[in-house]
């Protein structure tokens, strides 16, 4: 065989190769079993709360929802981003158009890995790059509150993606960069406990930072410009920084709590916009969750500007 022949087995042989690597690479990892037990089925009434953290109804019911309302988790609303479509699936309790044919463990997997119980990856339009700082003993006592909530029939249609963006195993080497439990925010360790409730709050399932952070060309959060403001994912605009080197330099943490509780901010301002939504969310939670979250964004690192 001539020279041109080997290289050219040689080239196919590298290319297989590489092919099965990135295939390995880019396989769903689950969680390991002593995770799946600390997120065992919890209890209802905590998961309430962790239902509000994290804007659960903001999404996945209806637009404007009010009272019990917001726990219709039908799905259906279309995001239009520079990637695609994104369509909101069904969560509610419908054992074949929703969720409720899964495991805790199923639901876990989804939360923390965004791995479905078919084993594909979810796209993270689904925050779960922020649900995989939770701590699992809270994804179980959600688990536990949504089967509280009502099946709704209705399946959704599917995403409206380009290429490469359809291939849904290309989501596994994203997650390779991205997909960190690790806190973005490093506290001292005598840090206040209002901090360090405030940091698992707004970094985990509030996901803040999923709209409140710049997005490299992939789609991935810049932690360097954590909180610093964005454009908006959807349409025009930007979403503000949140930092202390921005607008909220001049608020102060009771300031911040007022505004999650009312809506209404040290200038009086109404809030609007997506963060109506948000807003609505927050005033569900304790006291002591707004203040926690008001010291978190009085001590994150400052940027100035805006979005």
């Amino acid at each position: 065989m001539g020279v041109l022949g080997k290289l050219a087995i040689a080239a196919v042989a590298l290319g297989a190769s590489g092919a099965g690597a990135g295939w390995m690479l880019s396989a769903p990892v689950r969680l390991d079993a002593a995770t799946l037990a600390a997120a065992a089925p919890g209890d209802a009434e905590r998961g309430r709360r962790i239902f509000f953290a994290g804007g659960c109804s903001s999404c996945h019911a209806r637009p404007g929802a009010e009272g019990d309302d917001r726990f219709a988790l039908a799905g259906g609303r279309e995001l239009k981003t520079p990637f695609g479509t994104f369509v909101v699936p069904n969560i509610s309790q419908h054992p074949q158009d929703g969720i409720g044919g899964w495991s805790a463990a199923d639901f876990a997997n989804a939360m923390m890995r965004g791995v479905s119980p078919s084993g594909e990856h979810f796209y993270p339009a689904f925050p779960y790059a922020s649900y995989a700082r939770m701590n699992p003993a809270d994804v179980g006592d959600l688990y536990a509150f949504l089967k509280t909530t009502p099946s709704i029939e209705g399946r959704t249609a599917d995403h409206a993606l380009d290429f490469p963006f359809n291939v849904r195993r290309g989501i596994g080497l994203w997650k390779r960069l991205h997909l960190d439990a690790s806190p973005v925010v490093a506290l001292a360790a005598d840090a206040p406990e209002p901090v360090k409730l405030g940091r698992y709050l707004v970094e985990g399932p509030g996901h803040c930072g999923e709209c409140h952070t710049r997005r490299g060309f992939d789609g991935g959060t810049d932690r360097a410009l954590w909180l610093a403001g964005a454009p908006a994912a959807e349409g025009g605009g930007t979403v503000p920084n949140i930092t202390p080197g921005a607008a909220l330099a001049t608020w102060s943490e009771d300031d911040i709590v007022a505004y999650l509780e009312t809506g209404f901010t040290p200038e009086f301002d109404v809030v609007g916009g997506a963060m109506a939504d948000v807003q609505k969310n927050m005033a569900e939670l304790t006291p002591e969750d707004r203040a926690a979250i008001a010291a978190y964004l009085k001590a994150v690192p400052p940027h100035g500007g805006g979005g």
